[in-house]
């Protein structure tokens, strides 16, 4: 029965890849049509949909700095967005149940409140899933709104405990002494497992068997451990690598997950029609959401960004509800309303993402009569009008081509990288290097650069991320010359596909010079 889950989940997830939705709006039609058909989770689907959950918010605790949590424009959107959009859908459904309207009339006072908390929070899996398609998770808007969705998921914790859920252990007080152990022993690890299967065990263990299972222990909550997990490690050098080998075992599992959903129940029509009303007031929220970001000084652009990736209804809102459930605080036809619910933000969402510069085009002028000035530092204008030469990443291959380029050209030569603490090291050896993610369109749209740039030299890590780096150069600048690595010969065919003007194979170069050196040296030359 498992496979016959795990088939009908790759067809409709290919089905809606096809027509440009996510796929995993397609796992959750998948799991409403096998329930119709007598099908229902396994143990084996739960243990895997736990899994992928566990492995996504360790994921989260990777790439997040803890002091982005402690930014006005994530704490105090998060903060004043859970009371309003509460009280907002709260009355909502006092209206439509005073109307008449089956589930909602049957609310109290207590399940209203409840309810509209349910509805208030933003999907996690779809907005990371969403940031690391569109290479957005390092952009400003990308942080913003994983800040605005881990604060939720403190909220939601904060709510499982005062519903009468498990109470922490006493032993719980030990749980911060024993990560700070923990963590050391973690990150001396990373420093050691190399780069096969090993680390991609380490992840595992440090997500599933460290962090979810010692919050487990002492009756915290699991998902909150594996993040705490991920956030120990955020700093570590080789924390970028980790996520990257993580990505693919994540996105398998969450699978899983999806198809839950699905399998918890068909929706009756009562359910469909709240889920219906839910999805008209949508863009409330979104508008919501980006008058709260430009308050707190984000630019204009960037707040709707942000605001679109959490333009949904989150699994959370599930949990949330399951809880009050248990409690006798809702009807069980509540949970199928919520899933209706997520599955139609979710298609909302995706439209709206594909969307967004279109959209901003068309309301960029009003939207920027909300911005107030001067905005946020990390949201400024980027000026780097100076640099004639650039250079994308600035790994061992990156910094080379900078120290050679600057030996031949000056101080016209400019260093990007996505990582800080690269960042904050070649700063500290005097290079001229700022932060900024060269796939992610809001560093062009943020960045000045000078009228004449003459070269772009593209050395990331990936390929993949070589060939789209590539892209946005030549959307931003079509005359410029490109230069990028490979490490193949197919590779550097699609790198000239894509627009390079010069591209170089590491390996077949690096075998080469090798050859050279060694003839030089045979015959004292």
């Amino acid at each position: 029965m498992d496979i016959a889950l795990l088939l009908a989940a790759f067809g409709f997830g290919f089905l809606a890849r096809t027509v440009g939705l996510p796929p995993l709006i397609g796992y959750i039609a998948a799991g409403f049509v096998l329930h119709g058909f007598g099908f229902e989770a396994t143990s084996a689907i739960e243990v895997v949909a736990d899994v992928g959950i566990l492995l996504l918010l360790f994921g989260i605790g990777l790439k997040l700095r803890v002091r982005t949590l402690a930014a006005p424009q994530v704490w105090g959107t998060a903060t004043a967005f859970a009371v309003l959009a509460t009280a907002g859908m709260a009355g909502l459904l006092w209206l439509v149940g005073w109307l008449g309207l089956p589930l909602a009339a049957d609310l109290d006072p207590v399940g209203l409140v409840v309810i509209g908390f349910a509805f208030s929070f933003c999907s996690t899996v779809f907005t990371v899933k969403v940031l690391e398609q569109g290479n957005e998770t390092a952009s400003v808007a990308g942080r913003v709104a994983i800040g605005v969705l881990i604060l939720q998921d403190v909220f939601a914790v904060a709510f499982l405990v005062a519903v009468g859920g498990t109470q922490p252990s006493p032993w719980a007080l030990l749980v911060v002494p024993a990560f700070l152990i923990v963590g050391p022993l973690l990150g001396w690890l990373l420093d050691r497992v190399g780069h096969g299967e090993t680390l991609v065990l380490l992840g595992f263990t440090a997500a599933v068997g460290v962090g979810a299972e010692l919050f487990s222990l002492v009756d915290l909550k699991p998902d909150l451990g594996a993040l705490v997990a991920g956030i120990l490690l955020a700093n570590h050098r080789r924390a970028p690598e980790l996520a990257s080998r993580l990505l693919d075992f994540k996105d398998l599992l969450l699978v899983g997950f999806f198809l839950s959903i699905g399998l918890a129940g068909i929706p009756t029509g009562p359910a469909w029609a709240i889920g219906g009303i839910v999805l008209v007031v949508l863009p409330l929220r979104t508008l919501l959401l980006v008058w709260l970001f430009t308050r707190f000084r984000l630019r204009a652009r960037t707040s709707l960004g942000a605001a679109l990736h959490l333009s949904t209804h989150s699994e959370f809102g599930l949990i949330v509800a399951a809880a009050a459930l248990g409690e006798g605080l809702i009807d069980e036809e509540w949970l199928a309303a919520l899933a209706v619910a997520v599955g139609l933000s979710f298609v909302a969402a995706s439209i709206g993402g594909r969307l967004r510069y279109a959209l901003h085009g068309r309301v960029g002028d009003a939207l920027a009569s909300l911005e107030r000035h001067p905005t946020v530092a990390e949201d400024a204008v980027i000026d780097i009008a100076d640099a004639r030469i650039l250079v994308f990443g600035m790994g061992r291959v990156g910094t080379g081509a900078f120290d050679e380029l600057v030996i031949r050209r000056g101080n016209c030569v400019l260093g990007v990288d996505v990582d800080e603490a690269k960042l904050l090291r070649h700063v500290g050896r005097g290079r001229n290097v700022i932060r900024g993610d060269a796939l992610d369109r809001d560093f062009w749209e943020r960045v000045r650069l000078h009228p004449d740039v003459e070269l772009v030299v593209v050395t990331m890590g990936r390929h993949h991320a070589n060939v789209e780096c590539v892209k946005r150069v030549r959307e931003f600048l079509p005359d410029v010359r490109i230069a990028a690595v490979a490490n193949y010969p197919d590779q550097v065919a699609e790198l000239q596909a894509a627009g390079v003007d010069v591209a170089r194979n590491l390996h077949e170069e690096a075998g080469q010079a090798l050859a050279d050196d060694t003839l030089g040296a045979i015959h004292g030359t």
